[in-house]
């Protein structure tokens, strides 16, 4: 019994801290949520619902991303939930958390679309991964 009771502790550490492996991924982004990657190829990003809404964000499109996840299968990349930062643009070889900002509000998401209190459209801001999210934009930010 103490030997079965120490094999399942054991299990459900090993299963507590084991992590994956995630891979990072960089190329620009294209319609329809791919991924012109260097050498040609075109890799198909999917991810949790507001990942998918930032991947469909034509203000976006054409831009250089980093994705970190996992492979799903040959030509599909699977980013992290939205929550553990999964998705940057990166500028001058550094990488950007993609947020978005409401001017009116002051409120900050990190998937495109109306803001939750007033309602306007909220503005793309890319943002030093070290800025808390508690920072106000700088003005043009994203320009």
């Amino acid at each position: 019994m103490l030997t079965r009771r120490l094999f399942g502790g054991l299990l459900c550490a090993t299963t507590l801290f084991a992590q994956r492996a995630l891979e990072r991924l960089r190329g620009t982004l294209k319609k329809s949520a791919r991924l012109a990657a260097p050498g040609g190829r075109e890799i198909i990003l999917e991810g949790d619902t507001e990942t998918s809404a930032v991947l469909r964000d034509s203000r976006l499109l054409g831009l250089e991303l980093e994705a970190v996840g996992e492979w799903a299968d040959a030509g599909r990349f699977r980013v992290e939930p939205v929550h553990e930062r999964g998705l940057f643009v990166v500028r001058n070889g550094k990488p950007l958390v993609i947020t978005y900002w409401c001017e009116v509000c002051s409120i900050r998401t990190y998937s495109p679309g109306k803001c939750m209190c007033c309602q306007e459209e909220t503005q793309l801001d890319l943002r030093d991964p070290a800025a808390r999210d508690t920072d106000p934009a700088p003005p043009n930010a994203t320009k």
